[in-house]
């Protein structure tokens, strides 16, 4: 259960601001987000399950009412929102319309009742945001599935997740309905996200079974009026696992075992999404295993589906210790399949070619499909970016790769426009997103990582809203509007993606991390290419370091891109230096566009990264009169172990390429504190998927 406390020391520290003549905010303990007022139907404790009077319609009114009554907007004289007597045809299934007269007469329209409900949430943001003003705002979402996957296991655990045990209590369902499911359904709904994947990409079998289908049955009768459907993750070995001797794609019993489980699924959940797999990668069981393509699985269950309108998600996530370039291998399986999917299979494709680093190119294979759907996938939660200990804003890191320009199609085919489908005709569009949220307190583990989850609901809606935007309407809403504390910590967290992959891995570096955990660095781990460790990705010696991906003396994967991309990266003098490493092996001493040389600019960028993450302390130091005492100090605790892994980050990383380059630290360089060998030997502590405790990781002293 969840538990919300306030220490003593908390309560100290309010009496000394009060003393001084400061008025504190009330304490907070995050759980309510973004969504800072309450509805109608908040103050009912009830849970919509088996309610048919629930819609998206009953809801907006709920949540209009329930916000004007308690701050009132001096411009609105009334309101009201509904149906369109007729469909509007460019408004579509979930598009509004908002009318707001010079008179204060607010009407909010749509053809459907998720449309109303996301109309009435945009409304609100207006209010709260300050930005209201007479006029018609109409909105169209950018994507057509919006969706969350959650890697959660029916024990309670989450895999890569940061923030408590899993939000769905299996053990529980279906008897007992937490409100947590319904308060979950409705931050969703207020940025725009409709679906949810509700477990792990690495399945287990249970979830397809009679019992589990009657739990999720409740979550998805919660999510209903909140216009959000369920999806299920799948083992593709479930018809073994019940008692078939294959799960051959081709099998007619096999073909036969999953329409019978389709129907069975919609017998329980009329609006069943579909299905989220991971096949063939990372040891779990795919159509490859009988000789089959990826093809040949995800057109099994695309046809299973396909009566009831149901999508099969599969995802490119693959590798394996034969190939010589893991960052090619997507391209290398998916390119020759292009055209064989059925037009309800949407291939999932993550942002960059390896897996969710702190920054890569965005991965070649957007470019390189065209008669095939494709989608992107983010991850929110911190996986490879200290866990729910750093506060990283996300969405920088996020609009770089919808941004980023592929030139399959000549300029402006860009990774957002060739997943909306501008490029090609695709019959689906879809974007996800890995989720950070857990049973803790504030969903999320660190307060400020509710911004990523909010950040992805409004990309989804809208990928070219900016960061700036983003961030600005969160804080907003989630502290306070005061002008001090916006720019301060907007500032903040807008340097913090830069900030993580200066402490961590700058200049193209990647997966130096070892271990399960992906939490600390690890540079040391791991010699043979098949175990994909860090010494296989910076691949460090007396001559340089660096990934040589180039068409003369590398693996060629920068063949992969288009031009001008492919030139661009393949010649040294024009490859951006942020992605050098990431396709280049350089000698130490070579010399960089700043004139210092790589030794040295490695150096000054890890020190970057130190001082950002040390100032990111001064900043929020600096606006502790306007947050409330509960959540300063949490998220204080948190940017102080911060600031303290990003000096372990420099020193692993800076006194490991040392034995190679033997080069010296340049003088206006911090030195480090720990030895090498000390540094090892907290690595070698830290092994498990769980981030890891305190006492296991080395101890830093902050200097001012």
């Amino acid at each position: 259960m969840k538990t919300r406390s306030i220490t003593a020391a908390m309560v100290l520290l309010a009496i000394v601001f009060v003393s001084c003549g400061v008025k504190k905010p009330a304490d907070n303990d995050g759980h309510s987000l973004w969504l800072g007022y309450s509805s109608e139907r908040d103050n009912s404790g009830a849970v919509g399950v088996g309610d048919l009077s629930r819609n998206g319609v009953k809801i907006a009114l709920e949540e209009l009412n329930g916000y004007l009554k308690d701050n009132p907007v001096s411009e609105i004289k009334s309101w009201r929102c509904g149906l369109l007597n007729e469909k509007d045809p460019k408004l579509g299934d979930e598009g509004f319309r908002i009318v707001f007269s010079e008179d204060g007469d607010v009407n909010i329209r749509a053809n459907y009742d998720a449309g109303v409900l996301y109309g009435a949430y945009h409304f609100i943001r207006l209010c709260r945001n300050k930005e209201l003003k007479p006029g018609v705002i109409e909105e169209v979402p950018a994507f057509q599935y919006r969706i969350l996957n959650h890697w959660d296991n029916p024990n309670g655990t989450v895999e890569r997740g940061y923030a408590g045990k899993s939000l769905w209590k299996w053990n529980e369902l279906p008897g007992t309905i937490r409100p947590e499911y319904e308060e979950y359904a409705r931050a969703n709904a207020s940025v725009g996200i409709n679906g949810t994947v509700l477990n792990n990409v690495n399945a287990d079998p249970r979830m397809l079974s009679a019992e589990y289908l009657q739990k999720v049955k409740i979550l998805a009768d919660i999510f209903r009026p909140y216009g959000i459907k369920v999806y299920l993750s799948l083992n593709f070995a479930a018809p073994k696992h019940n008692g078939l001797k294959t799960s051959d794609p081709l099998d007619k019993d096999v073909i036969n075992w999953w329409k019978d489980k389709v129907e069975e699924i919609y017998s329980i959940i009329p609006d069943f999404g579909g299905f989220l797999v991971k096949a063939n990668s990372e040891g779990q069981s795919g159509p490859q295993d009988y000789g089959r393509t990826h093809a040949d699985g995800a057109n099994m269950l695309a046809d299973a589906l396909k009566p009831y309108g149901g999508i099969v998600m599969w995802r490119a996530f693959v590798y394996a210790s034969t190939s010589p370039d893991r960052a090619k291998q997507a391209v290398e399986e998916f390119l020759p399949l292009d055209g064989q999917f059925r037009d309800n299979v949407i291939i999932q494709i993550k942002n960059g070619p390896v897996d969710f680093q702190p920054r890569e190119p965005f991965s070649p294979l957007f470019g390189q499909l065209e008669k095939t759907n494709v989608m992107a996938e983010f991850q929110i939660t911190q996986e490879y970016m200290g866990h729910s200990n750093h506060m990283v804003y996300l969405h920088p890191m996020w609009k770089e790769c919808l941004d980023s320009d592929t030139y399959q199609k000549g300029e402006g085919s860009t990774v957002a426009a060739i997943t909306e489908g501008k490029i090609h005709a695709n019959n689906i569009s879809a974007i996800a997103g890995v989720t950070n949220i857990g049973d803790s307190v504030n969903w999320c583990g660190h307060h400020l990582a509710q911004a990523n989850w909010y950040a992805f609901g409004r990309m989804a809606w809208n990928p070219e809203i900016s960061s700036e935007q983003i961030v600005d309407e969160w804080l907003r809403q989630t502290f306070t509007d005061n002008k001090a504390f916006l720019n301060a910590v907007e500032g903040m967290m807008l340097a913090s993606h830069e900030a993580s992959v200066s402490y961590e891995m700058p200049l193209g570096l990647h997966h130096c991390f070892a271990g399960a955990g992906h939490y600390g660095p690890g540079p040391w781990e791991g010699a043979s290419r098949p175990d994909w460790s860090p010494r296989y990705y910076h691949k460090a010696s007396a001559d340089g370091v660096g990934f040589d991906r180039t068409s003369e003396t590398g693996t060629d994967a920068v063949s992969q891109y288009h031009e001008p991309l492919k030139s661009l990266y393949d010649d040294v003098k024009t490859c951006p230096d942020e992605l050098l490493l990431w396709f280049h092996h350089l000698p130490w001493d070579y010399r960089m566009k700043s004139g210092n040389t790589l030794w040295d600019e490695l150096c000054y960028k890890f020190e970057s990264g130190i001082k950002l993450a040390r100032g990111f302390i001064d900043t929020w130091e600096s606006v502790e009169k306007y947050v409330d005492n509960h959540r300063y100090s949490q998220i204080h605790d948190k940017l102080v172990r911060q600031a303290k892994d990003a000096i372990w980050w420099r020193d692993a990383m800076i006194l490991y390429f040392q034995t190679f380059s033997g080069m010296e630290i340049p003088a206006d360089c911090t030195p480090p504190q720990h030895t090498l060998d000390e540094l090892r030997n907290f690595r070698l502590r830290i092994s498990n998927y769980e981030t890891p405790a305190l006492d296991v990781l080395p101890e830093y002293t902050l200097s001012d």
